[in-house]
């Protein structure tokens, strides 16, 4: 099993592995305890929009995706701030406008033959190097703008009146949560794919959660969580010629299933 670290395309794949996961944990950790999954989501699947558009003019994919999910996360954070029980109407219309827009602009381009599985699903083995700069640039984004307003995201994630009237500007915050999260998940869909990428920030989140007691904690067991999962996920499609995105999230399920089990198994006997 060791030859595969011998591979440039699997050393670039561990790479992405590690550097996506703990952006997804960090990310992931902050959209569960704002209970902005869902709002994640609609920018996850509208980002084929991007994608699309992206083939069309000739774009490298990470900008084109980029670009079209952080508009989308800005208009979902001006659409859905105030009006937070109405986002699911606000979402399903940005869902499915973004992937039509991303099917109708793959239509038109000229002498398409890219696979969009790999989109869909995955295609960890094709990291190139430049898209690991990208996923690198995007970690360390992350971890500035965490540690840079750290107390005051605190603070809105867990109670978003105090925070407003202690002259916290919760908008401002909420958008850039949506931000980064738009620009993880398009790092995300070359791990696991648009389709399978909210479960790689969220079910790790949720272990992480019940095993730690800060928040700080919560995004770093995260991170090292949806690394682990990663890892394994690729090793077990590298020995089973498996897809890469479907193998790291049934790790994911997996890892949750024996979790919930565990903590049942030994409720039961306290």
């Amino acid at each position: 099993m060791t030859e595969i670290f011998h591979y440039t395309f699997m050393q670039n794949a561990l790479i992405a592995g590690i550097l996506v996961s703990f952006a997804a944990g960090i990310v992931g950790s902050l959209i569960v305890v704002n209970r902005l999954v869902f709002l994640t989501g609609g920018i996850a699947h509208s980002s084929y929009g991007g994608i699309g558009m992206a083939l069309y003019f000739g774009l490298p994919i990470f900008l084109g995706a980029s670009l079209f999910s952080v508009g989308a996360a800005l208009l979902i954070a001006v659409l859905t701030f105030r009006r937070r029980h109405r986002s699911d109407t606000y979402i399903g219309l940005i869902w499915a406008v973004g992937m039509a827009i991303g099917v109708i602009f793959t239509d038109l381009t000229p002498g398409y033959n890219t696979d969009l599985m790999s989109y869909l699903f995955g295609s960890i083995l094709a990291v190139s190097r430049e898209d690991l700069w990208f996923m690198g640039f995007l970690l360390l984004l992350v971890l500035l703008t965490v540690h840079r307003w750290y107390r005051p995201i605190l603070a809105m994630s867990y109670d978003a009146e105090y925070a407003e009237l202690r002259g916290i500007p919760t908008r401002r915050f909420y958008t850039l949560i949506l931000v980064l999260s738009a620009l993880t998940v398009v790092v995300a869909i070359k791990v696991v794919g648009l389709i399978l990428v909210i479960a790689l920030m969220t079910i790790p989140t949720h272990i992480a959660e019940r095993c730690t007691r800060s928040f700080y904690a919560m995004m770093i067991f995260s991170g090292i969580l949806a690394s682990l999962f990663t890892l394994v996920g690729l090793m077990l499609s590298y020995a089973y010629d498996l897809s890469s995105g479907a193998s790291i999230i049934l790790v994911a399920a997996a890892g949750l299933g024996l979790f919930e089990g565990g903590r049942t198994l030994i409720a039961g006997r306290s």
